[in-house]
């Protein structure tokens, strides 16, 4: 999303600080470009003058949040370690932690929960098994939400509006050459999850990669996040996983719904 700053503060007034909403939309063109802009390339994205574009890059950089190599600038760990601190700071998710050590525990594998922001979902919660798992997940990973279980499920909460409208503009890539491309195919599958309750991924991420998921709910119904379960292919078919861990996960759901509330 581009800040205007300029328009914002025309319509909000004085109470909002126009160079600053400027700023936020430099640092989320950066976030989108994890190899670098240059200061030409940034001017242009953000439709800023040089100048202006090398003032707030240079501020990002004296601050810490960006690192300037050579002719591009990157943004730097320190903007990571921020938003692990917001999303792992959320009360619900401490409360949480304890039902997903719980799955955890019983399965001897991990257990995540994850929000969907944009096209990607976000980890918010994580328990590492003690088996290990190739790929490396922590609080803040993303991860495309259209070939992935929490995705799936995420994306079944949505009306068949917004869902058309995602699958109308997200990137649909293919990890490996199990990943459902096909967005027809995509709509069905993620219709199918929100019937059944829960959506199981068999190396659509990555190879030797299997996960099941369900949703959390709060108290109107809505789809607001969801839990899953990875493990390795090799060890886990996919019927076992679906008789054996989808108990544990709808347990564990429960639990952590009632720490919703209203607003």
């Amino acid at each position: 999303m581009k800040h205007d700053g300029k328009s914002i503060e025309r319509e909000a007034g004085r109470d909002i600080v126009g160079s600053f909403a400027r700023g936020l939309g430099v640092m989320e063109i950066l976030a989108a470009h994890p190899a670098g802009l240059t200061l030409t390339e940034m001017a242009e994205r953000a439709e800023l003058t040089r100048a202006g574009a090398r003032r707030f890059l240079l501020t990002m950089v004296a601050t810490g949040y960006a690192i300037q190599d050579g002719r591009k600038f990157v943004l730097s760990p320190r903007l990571i370690s921020v938003a692990r601190s917001w999303l792992s700071g959320s009360s619900l998710w401490t409360f949480a932690e304890p039902y997903m050590r719980a799955v955890s525990h019983a399965l001897n594998e991990s257990c995540s929960a994850a929000i969907l922001v944009d096209e990607d979902v976000v980890y918010v919660a994580r328990v590492a098994g003690r088996r290990i798992v190739s790929v490396g997940l922590h609080v803040g990973t993303r991860l495309p939400a259209h070939c992935t279980s929490m995705g799936r499920i995420l994306l079944s909460g949505l009306s068949a509006t917004e869902l058309d409208a995602f699958l109308g503009k997200a990137a649909i890539r293919a990890n490996t050459p199990k990943t459902v491309t096909d967005r027809a195919e995509l709509a069905r599958l993620i219709r199918q999850a929100g019937e059944d309750g829960y959506a199981a991924i068999d190396e659509e991420l990555e190879i030797g990669l299997r996960s099941i998921a369900v949703p959390i709910r709060d108290r109107s119904g809505r789809v607001v996040a969801a839990i899953n379960v990875s493990t390795q292919s090799a060890r886990t078919p996919m019927e076992e996983m679906e008789r054996t861990f989808l108990p544990h996960l709808r347990e564990a759901a429960s639990r952590i719904e009632d720490f919703f509330v209203v607003e």
